[in-house]
């Protein structure tokens, strides 16, 4: 997977991905590798060769940039061979399409029909491809479990109908659905936005990170000027500018600091809250933030991060939101840590859940995990709303969007 975003490239979290799935040496690796024209993934006759999830970001015409996805077989064996699986099975949270690979010359196996169920479930589109159609010929009218039209037969050693099958996972995925923009309906041409970005030692050698990326992007989308300081500079530059800024946007951990030193009456909001709405849940967030009035002593919260990165010793979700929250609530509370694709299925031993703003996400990832919580009833909310709850300033942070606010009275 990348490891890292420019301007101009399209970042990890808004391709399209395409889960590949199947039993041990159905050819899963072969097909990715036929489709993608490369050697992706390793092939080899032993059972198991692809032991974790294998990322590989690319342009896959006619669909555009996606994430191809290989994942190990769902009929591994051992304890090593249990967590290869759960680890396939999470792969489906983060999965436009689902391509399931079956040998054509075994044909479905149970896993193979509990994987389609599986997609049916979670409404995931899918395809079943039937590989090595050199070696034999399957009737699909003889397979009642799967409609004929989620069907294709392929050759990943002969390439035939891989080109087909490229056309067949592009008509799966949904057209794009209209988002909201990041910032850009925010302002106008011309107008000063000041993004406010602290560089400490957690972030990134030599660049920013990709929430700061994507907003001035958009500022310069939208032809206005992006004035990008860090907060010890933030002051100045607004006794600098001359005229008022439309709008002040500030890393979360910064957000005491510069709600202090920016008017009132100049707009205040955080990468944070910018991003929430941006993927759909801003709503949600706000709601869930006001269950930190009601945590309790030996409450178990749940902080939880979406990518992965060294710890630092005063790390923002292990040791700065812990310490914050202990100090607001005044409660003896619990907390437990997830990052990266682990995340819990069932929460129902947490009374709250803190979530990252989900940069690294895509889309659908992070749908099912507010689904998550949405369905067993756990509020969840994400650092920077929580962050500016407990400073008291989410409602200054949420003038732009009046409507959201109001769920805070």
């Amino acid at each position: 997977m990348e490891k890292s975003s420019s301007l101009n490239s399209t970042p990890s979290s808004e391709r399209v991905h395409i889960g590949f799935f199947g039993m041990r040496n159905a050819g899963k690796s072969s097909v990715v590798n036929a489709i993608l024209g490369q050697q992706m993934a390793i092939v080899s006759d032993v059972k198991g060769t692809t032991t974790d999830p294998v990322y590989k970001a690319m342009e896959l015409l006619p669909l555009g940039p996606v994430v191809i996805i290989d994942t190990p077989g769902i009929d591994d064996e051992g304890e090593l061979g249990a967590l290869r699986i759960k680890k396939s099975r999470q792969v489906m949270n983060k999965s436009d399409g689902a391509v399931l690979i079956v040998d054509s010359l075994v044909g479905l196996s149970a896993e193979d029909q509990e994987l389609i169920t599986l997609f049916q479930k979670k409404q995931l589109p899918y395809l079943v491809v039937w590989n090595k159609s050199d070696e034999t010929s399957v009737d699909f009218s003889q397979i009642p479990e799967v409609p004929s039209d989620k069907m294709i037969k392929v050759s990943a050693k002969t390439g035939d109908q891989i080109t087909e099958l490229k056309n067949r996972i592009a008509a799966m995925i949904p057209k794009e659905k209209p988002k909201f923009p990041i910032v850009s309906d925010l302002i106008q041409p011309m107008d000063f936005v000041v993004l406010v970005v602290p560089i400490d030692s957690a972030a990134p050698k030599g660049r920013l990170i990709l929430p700061q990326q994507q907003t001035i992007r958009d500022v310069l989308d939208s032809n206005a000027v992006s004035i990008v300081v860090k907060e010890t500079e933030l002051e100045q530059t607004l006794a600098s500018l001359g005229r008022k800024p439309k709008l002040v946007i500030t890393d979360s951990q910064a957000f005491g600091k510069v709600s202090k030193i920016t008017p009132d009456d100049i707009l205040l909001t955080s990468f944070s809250i910018l991003f929430a709405r941006y993927k759909g849940n801003l709503s949600l967030a706000v709601e869930g933030a006001k269950a930190l009035d009601s945590i309790e002593d030996g409450d178990t919260i749940l902080i939880s991060e979406g990518c992965t990165h060294h710890r630092q010793c005063d790390d923002i979700g292990t040791v700065k939101m812990p310490r914050w929250i202990k100090e607001y609530t005044g409660k003896e509370v619990n907390f437990e840590f997830t990052s990266g694709t682990e995340y819990p299925e069932d929460l129902s031993k947490y009374k709250m859940v803190v979530h990252c703003g989900g940069c690294m996400l895509n889309e659908r990832e992070m749908k099912s995990r507010l689904a998550y919580s949405k369905d067993e009833g756990i509020p969840i909310t994400n650092y920077g709303i929580l962050i500016a709850y407990m400073k008291g300033i989410l409602e200054r942070s949420l003038r732009l969007f009046p409507d959201i606010a109001k769920k805070l009275s």
